[in-house]
């Protein structure tokens, strides 16, 4: 095997640690109080119960065809390698979208308050 095998999670990993990092610095802003508080809460909430009903179809939809690659002349190697891209995708929108919606209420109260 080459020795530029290992430079892809090398670098996802790299990724997840710098989206780590800006999460963290965003969650330490103010995310308000009160009626903007409990907004944002019911925004997120709506948003995650969608991600969670959208997913669970998703994954109806990603099993069939991850059955269909397993038995087509494409074979195991190709119905894994789709695994490994549907499970990375489906929690890098998760955890997109569960950011989004924490950072939408501190970024309305931001720019309330410093105008």
């Amino acid at each position: 095997m080459s020795d530029y095998f290992a430079i892809p999670p090398i670098l996802g990993l790299a990724g997840l640690g710098f989206a780590f990092i800006i999460y963290h610095i965003m969650s330490r802003h103010n995310h308000g109080d009160g009626v903007v508080k409990k907004i944002g809460d019911q925004i997120h909430l709506g948003a995650m119960v969608f991600m969670h009903r959208e997913y669970k179809m998703l994954s109806l939809f990603a099993l069939v065809l991850l059955v269909a690659l397993f038995v087509s002349p494409l074979g195991f190697n190709t119905a894994i390698s789709f695994l490994v891209g549907a499970v990375s995708s489906a929690t890098a929108g998760y955890l997109g979208m569960f950011a989004a919606t924490k950072a939408n209420v501190r970024t309305a109260v931001a720019a309330h308050n410093h105008g």
